[in-house]
């Protein structure tokens, strides 16, 4: 078992004042993996007391300093990739070839991103007589999820440290080991102490102290719509920026008179990538009603033909869900499609044959699945999708749109004609004939999928305060 017991602060790894230690769970086996310290209020008070020294003379460095610096940690990563991708696969349980392809590797590509989208950035303007300046924020507290993790830590990391802030990390308590290796990163690439500080914990404790500190200037969170409004309203009181990207339930849908077997298999796989653990995941299949028995055929063909497996061996499967509770949520949701109605066409409740213990899912498919049900409505997180049937146009866009999420959609079908839809669909992210994002462009969700953007240029931005400067000389 891997342990982790201190935290990063002020660079040095350091005792926990008061922690508890926490064991995190192989989602395979159902047995410790690793374990940390839950820290406490006493900790993030010295995280932050650290990053506002910090801030004084990091936020005061020049652009090729940081750019220098965001060059030694993409070196240091790299050599890391193997560590970082096996502590993900253990305690997330994402099989090893996409914790190696994927999850690890996109952490990287942001900080690539970053500092490629630094070089290009434009810190100040004039504005009739006025010169408008971006300027470092402050202290930053991240509060990111277990899901991607490297992703969503990285994607938070390197546009504050190219922006010039300090910051604390709380990364999820569900997949630690990956933060601890990327703090080790960030030392050995030279970050000065205080500028990046990692405190391990969980959300009612490190999490809800960082979120109403006064010492904290902005939180950024990704993960669900509930913390999502905890974390704000603890904000409210400081009045300090809440930048969230939340829940997820985004529709697919698929234009009447589409090619199925062309445009489904690429949107359909967002759904079981990652065991269907992933707030983008088009889910919601819209399909005309002249078409609804091939998609299902298509779609059920992929379900079966998806294995479920060690997330340890090699292959082409996907492994278990994150822990218990996310087990028992999916499983409620599938018993409740079937509770409502909806025709179960392959998959269901329980593990896959042969597994009698770990968080697997049956991939499975449900049709007849109407709007007002449970299973159309809530962010199921795992590899699970629905059919529902549509007679026009205007009703699939309406359905699509009938949610409370607005993180993503996608739209497959002929591009001329999606093109068209894609204004329609209210969603921070519109995807056609596919289902992943472009890193180096804005990521971010409308409606109750929270606010502010990410990725290249735009995470700068929400990284940076504006100011505007009025009588300059000449």
């Amino acid at each position: 078992m891997q342990s982790y017991l201190k935290h990063y602060i002020d660079g040095a790894w350091v005792e926990s004042e008061g922690g508890k230690t926490y064991q995190v769970i192989d989602p395979s086996t159902e047995q410790p993996c690793t374990e940390i310290t839950l820290g406490t209020p006493a900790d993030v008070d010295k995280a932050v007391d650290a990053a506002r020294r910090a801030f004084e003379t990091w936020s005061q460095t020049s652009l090729d300093e940081r750019k220098a610096l965001l060059g030694r940690i993409i070196a240091e990563y790299k050599a890391r990739i193997p560590d970082l991708a096996k502590a993900i696969s253990q305690e997330m349980g994402a099989p090893m070839a996409l914790a190696s392809a994927a999850q690890a590797p996109t952490g990287l590509a942001h900080f690539m991103t970053t500092l490629k989208a630094l070089d290009e950035f434009t810190f100040e303007e004039t504005i009739g007589k006025a010169k408008v300046v971006h300027e470092p924020l402050g202290v930053v507290a991240m509060i990111t999820p277990w899901n991607w993790p490297l992703n969503q830590i990285c994607a938070k990391v390197a546009p504050a440290l190219a922006a010039g802030d300090t910051m604390i990390l709380k990364p999820s308590e569900e997949a630690p080991g990956c933060a601890v290796i990327l703090a080790e990163i960030l030392d050995k690439a030279g970050v000065p102490a205080g500028v990046f500080n990692l405190v391990n914990g969980d959300g009612p404790g490190v999490g809800a102290a960082l979120s109403s500190h006064r010492g904290v200037d902005m939180v950024s969170f990704t993960g669900s719509t509930r913390a999502g409004i905890a974390i704000a309203q603890a904000a409210a009181a400081t009045v300090k920026r809440v930048h969230q990207e939340l829940g997820g339930k985004a529709p697919n849908l698929v234009l009447e008179g589409a090619d199925l077997g062309t445009v489904l298999p690429p949107t359909v796989a967002g759904v079981l990538a990652n065991s269907g653990q992933s707030c983008i995941a088009p889910t919601r299949l819209l399909v005309h009603k002249s078409q609804v028995a091939d998609a299902i055929q298509v779609v059920k063909s992929m379900m079966e033909a998806t294995p479920v497996g060690d997330p340890a061996e090699v292959g082409a499967h996907i492994g278990p869900v994150v822990n218990k509770a996310q087990f028992e949520k999916i499983q409620g949701l599938i018993q409740s499609a079937i509770d409502e109605g909806a025709t179960l066409v392959t998959g269901g409740v329980g593990r896959p044959d042969g597994r009698n213990a770990g968080f697997y899912i049956k991939p499975t498919l449900f049709a007849d699945v109407t709007p007002d049900m449970r299973i159309a409505r809530e962010e199921t997180f795992g590899p699970v999708a629905t059919i529902t049937a549509y007679d026009t146009e205007e009703e699939a866009v309406r359905i699509a749109n009938d949610t409370e999420y607005g993180l993503s959609a996608t739209v497959s079908g002929d591009p001329e004609k999606a093109a068209k839809v894609a204004p329609r669909l209210r969603a921070g992210l519109v995807t056609i004939n596919n289902w992943s994002p472009d890193i180096a462009a804005p990521f971010g969700g409308y409606k109750q999928s929270g606010n502010g953007r990410e990725n290249g240029k735009f995470g700068l931005t929400d990284f940076m305060e504006v100011k505007t400067v009025v009588g300059l000389p000449g």
